[in-house]
């Protein structure tokens, strides 16, 4: 078979503003040291991207969510440096973080039971703090198969460290009233937005995720983090609508006037939903052009009358500064990364 042409699709991946924002946050973690998740496919952008970079500039604790991801990170990095947060929930995942040598997050005391009896070794362990998500619970800490974990890293996760409320002061709370049982282990319980709450919740180790990759997680990293991510689409077809004709599935948008239409390679299939219709717009050569109607499986219509030189085969822009794209579709902005489709062609830069 040959050699399939290139997607109409392309990623665009800023390794230099990867790097950037790992140093940015790193600074602002102190003297502890500062890990990355790299879960989902690092966070959409591909651990083959990002792994390497962040090795690059000193970063020794990778967190995943699968044990699937695991092997994925384990080609760029040893594999004690990679931490798998589900946990082990069966004999055959504990089995198998034994024998790959990866760092399985316990959870749980039945969690703790089947790493001892797969034979136990070097593990973190999660501590639920009030989220009432994954963690043993604050009484756990003293049960005997708690106690014997060789525990290298206690770690806690923050709820809601990008809002100004007390929930993340009562978990700081909890959290410190049980690190005397762990004095060894470093202690783990900011991320992203947990680091910009400023050095009392940095410890030892901060796991940032979303800022990494350009999110804004708090005001405070604002100025500071720069985009990583730019999606870019082509043109399949340009059209000339009259007034009164419609656009799109149901005739959603009318044509109000003659206008200039052009058919581009992106929709929902591709992580570009529906909630980008309406307020929804891409870019050419810094001009503005509007989504028309709704957003198809693998098509969207745009308003070119301004920008009369587009023609099939250009490249678009899709917007994605992500904070502002979160405020245009209502998606956070974990969905807007990590809802990026397999058909883009990624570029690192």
């Amino acid at each position: 078979m040959p050699d399939a042409p290139p997607s109409n699709l392309r990623l665009k991946l800023d390794g230099d503003a990867l790097a950037h924002n790992w140093r940015t946050l790193d600074a602002m973690s102190g003297q502890a040291q500062t890990g990355a998740a790299v879960k989902a496919d690092a966070y959409g952008t591909g651990v083959n991207f990002a792994v390497p970079v962040l090795h690059g500039e000193g970063c020794r604790h990778f967190f995943v969510a699968h044990w699937g991801e695991a092997a994925g990170v384990m080609a760029h990095v040893p594999a004690e440096q990679v931490y798998v947060l589900h946990g082990p929930t069966s004999a055959a995942e504990a089995d198998y973080a034994r024998q790959a040598g990866t760092m399985p997050v316990i959870n749980s005391v039945p969690q703790a039971k089947l790493w001892a009896g797969a034979g136990g070794g070097p593990c973190a362990l999660m501590l639920d703090s009030g989220m009432n998500r994954l963690g043993i619970a604050a009484a756990d800490v003293s049960d005997p198969v708690i106690a014997s974990l060789d525990v290298r890293v206690f770690m806690s996760h923050l709820a809601s460290a990008d809002e100004n409320g007390t929930q993340s002061a009562d978990q700081r709370e909890i959290y410190e009233r049980t690190l005397g049982h762990f004095p060894g282990a470093v202690h783990s319980l900011a991320n992203s937005a947990g680091i910009a709450l400023g050095p009392d919740y940095n410890y030892g180790l901060t796991r940032p995720g979303l800022s990494l990759y350009g999110g804004i997680a708090r005001p405070e990293h604002a100025g500071k983090i720069r985009q990583v991510v730019h999606p870019q689409a082509q043109v399949l077809q340009v059209r000339h609508i009259a007034a009164g004709e419609r656009v799109g599935y149901n005739g959603e948008f009318t044509a109000s006037t003659a206008m200039t239409v052009a058919t581009v390679c992106i929709g929902y299939a591709d992580g570009f939903l529906r909630s980008w219709a309406g307020a929804g717009y891409l870019h050419h050569a810094g001009k503005r052009l509007q989504l028309l109607g709704k957003v198809s499986m693998d098509m969207v219509v745009v308003d070119i009358s301004s920008a009369p030189g587009i023609t099939a085969g250009d490249w678009l822009d899709v917007p994605y500064h992500l904070p502002t794209a979160s405020r245009v579709t209502g998606l956070s902005q974990y969905e807007l990364l990590t809802l990026l489709g397999n058909r883009f062609d990624r570029h690192s830069a």
